[in-house]
């Protein structure tokens, strides 16, 4: 029991963090390009970007396992590199997180960016800042809030990610079940103990991420 409880509930642990470093990452870098102003084709990144926020998790799913299928370009190199395929691996698992997580930063992170007062950014580059150290030194504190929000909900939303991960990792126990599907299975099963001991963990961790977002809007 102990093995079916924390093997599941440590790799979503696990899985979440790195998902939600990936979309730190790029979710602050795509976020400060997008939000400075209007270009050809700003509508359609965004859309794309924005996507999985509204997509069933089964077409995510399904979509993955095209793109890094052994039968696409990018699944060949990825076979003739590591010689295995990334389908039905933790890596998988990372990657279905971090996708259905990466909109909740990013459109977080922008709108902080968007707010933060313009004639403070000017007066810096008044006073000789480059554009590189206004954002760093001005528009990143400015927007701390806006981007620990974002970090909160991203990792929450990666660490309760089912259905593309489901398709994409599948559901090896010890190596790619994460705490959503080890539910799944113990409610299939029968085992409800097991099932309940993993929501009850997941409402736990839930309810702390989003009492973490309200202080930090304090």
């Amino acid at each position: 029991m102990q093995s079916e409880f924390w093997s599941p509930s440590i790799l979503s642990l696990k899985v979440a963090s790195i998902s939600v470093t990936l979309v730190f990452v790029f979710g602050i870098l795509l976020a400060r390009l997008l939000s400075k102003g209007l270009f050809r084709g700003k509508m359609l990144i965004e859309i794309f970007l924005l996507l999985p926020i509204v997509l069933p998790p089964t077409v995510i799913g399904f979509l993955l396992i095209f793109f890094f299928g052994g039968n696409s370009p990018v699944g060949s190199i990825i076979n003739k590199l590591f010689d295995s395929s990334i389908i039905f691996t933790p890596f998988a698992a990372v990657i279905a997180s971090t996708i259905v997580a990466f909109p909740l930063m990013y459109q977080t992170v922008k709108i902080g960016f968007q707010v933060v007062d313009k004639g403070i950014e000017e007066a810096a580059r008044v006073d000789g800042a480059n554009e590189l150290n206004v954002f760093l030194l001005v528009t990143l504190p400015l927007s701390t809030k806006s981007i620990i929000t974002g970090l909160i909900l991203s990792f929450a939303r990666a660490l309760g990610e089912f259905g593309a991960t489901f398709m994409f990792a599948g559901n090896i126990p010890g190596k790619t079940q994460t705490a959503p599907t080890a539910i799944y299975i113990a409610m299939e099963s029968g085992n409800m103990k097991l099932a309940w001991l993993l929501v009850i963990s997941m409402i736990i961790i839930s309810s702390l991420m989003l009492l973490a977002t309200n202080v930090t809007q304090k």
